[in-house]
């Protein structure tokens, strides 16, 4: 497998007999559309939604139907699982506690990103995946070096590779927009919480 500009495939390996298995955190549908186009050729993957920073419940709700809709109309190679969690806010307010004043991209989101992908790290290496991703880096307002930076300390925390991404490269955000709006698709005008 030769690495493209978004991420280097070659990089997980799996058995020989079959495709690496990756658990993917996604944010939202619409973002998850170019991502599961760019990672199906190479990977077997399954998604987690575990978003505790989204509010309120109402938009938490329409996210995960989203992300059911994004499932069942693109044309995937292969099934890909989703496995939603319950929604629990407290997780995140706990977590961003003394930050709530931060602006949008600072200090807060990188404690929202760590703990987003600490739960997929954590869960991906107790079901036995090859390797685990996020979606967050397919959006040109989310830093993709600190997301591979917490990626691969969450992976080294719990000895499971983390596949080193920016799936904003090559019109990757572009390409979730045309996507979008094929599958008619509700696109949300913020990341999540109402913080900042």
């Amino acid at each position: 497998m030769k690495p493209n500009k978004q991420f280097n495939p070659a990089s997980i390996q799996g058995p020989p007999d079959r495709l690496p298995k990756l658990l993917l955190h996604s944010c939202c549908g619409p973002c998850s559309t170019a991502v599961l186009e760019c990672l199906l050729p190479y990977f077997d993957v399954d998604i987690l939604y575990f978003n505790p920073n989204i509010r309120p419940e109402e938009e938490y709700d329409r996210r995960v139907q989203v992300q059911r809709e994004v499932l069942e109309k693109m044309s995937l190679p292969r099934p890909v699982s989703l496995v939603v969690c319950d929604y629990k806010p407290e997780v995140f307010t706990d977590a961003v506690r003394g930050l709530e004043g931060e602006p949008e991209g600072g200090a807060r989101c990188l404690v929202c990103f760590r703990l987003r992908l600490e739960e997929t790290t954590r869960r991906a290496k107790e079901r036995g995946y090859d390797a685990f991703a996020t979606t967050l880096s397919v959006s040109p307002h989310k830093d993709a070096d600190a997301l591979n930076r917490i990626g691969a300390e969450a992976g080294e925390k719990y000895g499971i590779t983390y596949l080193e991404a920016n799936f904003k490269k090559n019109n990757g955000y572009k390409r979730s927009i045309e996507l979008s709006r094929q599958l008619e698709l509700y696109r949300q005008r913020y990341c999540g919480c109402l913080m900042g």
